[in-house]
């Protein structure tokens, strides 16, 4: 069965992490991969997600990257960080990017480094953007954000060993200024940091990139980007006593000309953290 990509499921998984907090239960939304284009995930389709994702009442609001589209007459990105600024949460809405707000963006990538467009855009409306930084939630149990940059982001070794170890030392220096023992949600638009020996205060990892194979038949894709194949392809990994949760995201690759999705329909993630009822992936 195929999915337009306008046809936006809601995927929620109720989960408790080991080092969770007693007694604190957090709603989070999980949106991303907008590829934000008119005949996929267009203005008014994105104002719908927003409208719905206010409706569900999430405390935060994750914004994962890749959101703008690669195929002529995009939506703006200063469109799109307009539309996301009408989220409305008690506890923020925060924002990291993906490899195509990178590879998108050609005079960043002359320059070598940041910020991108993407992020200027960003900033511009107010949303937080927390790339290799964290920020501590407004809550009354000390809770973290930590925001890791892409695997596109310039300058990363290219050899797996050096890749792998330039990867956990940004992610650790950017754990600097949380106090030993304090949990961490980790933002990472690639999966594919969870397969490496991640700090112990990560209590959870949010993902996307990998639009869950964009087309699935019976579990089986013919492209996912990851190094790992289907192994972070989609839903809720535990492997080790961690928790990885991926989203399918919002928008589509176009495929033969179209936006076509089968098999794994863009989403809205709810992640209920701290809920009794652990969820299958």
């Amino acid at each position: 069965m195929a999915f337009e990509p306008y046809h936006v499921q809601i995927a929620t998984y109720p989960l408790t992490p080991q080092g969770w907090p007693p007694d604190l239960q957090l709603r989070i939304a999980v949106l991303t991969d907008f590829h934000a284009h008119p005949r996929c995930m267009g203005e008014a389709e994105m104002a719908a997600v927003v409208a719905r994702t206010n409706a569900l009442a999430p405390d935060v609001v994750v914004l994962l990257g890749d959101y703008g589209s690669q195929e002529p007459g995009p939506v703006p990105i200063e469109t799109v960080a307009s539309i996301l600024r009408g989220l409305t949460v008690p506890r923020g809405t925060y924002a990291i990017q993906g490899n195509h707000d990178w590879g998108d963006d050609r005079e960043a990538r002359r320059r070598g480094h940041g910020p991108t467009r993407t992020e200027r855009a960003l900033r511009a409306v107010g949303i937080p953007f927390i790339e290799n930084t964290t920020v501590r939630l407004d809550l009354p149990i000390p809770l973290w954000l930590a925001g890791l940059e892409s695997e596109a982001t310039p300058g990363q070794p290219r050899s797996e060993q050096e890749y792998n170890r330039y990867r956990l030392d940004t992610l650790n220096r950017t754990l600097n200024d949380v106090p030993p023992g304090e949990p961490v949600i980790l933002l990472a638009h690639e999966p594919d940091i969870f397969a490496l020996d991640l700090d112990r205060r990560i209590v959870l990892t949010l993902s996307g990139h990998t639009h869950g194979g964009q087309i699935r038949i019976l579990g089986w894709s013919p492209w996912i980007p990851s190094r790992y194949g289907r192994r972070y392809a989609y839903g809720h990994i535990v492997e080790q006593g961690r928790d990885l949760v991926v989203s399918a995201g919002l928008g589509s690759h176009f495929v033969a000309g179209r936006p076509l999705r089968m098999g794994a329909p863009p989403e809205i993630v709810i992640v209920d953290v701290g809920a009794a009822t652990a969820a299958t992936s």
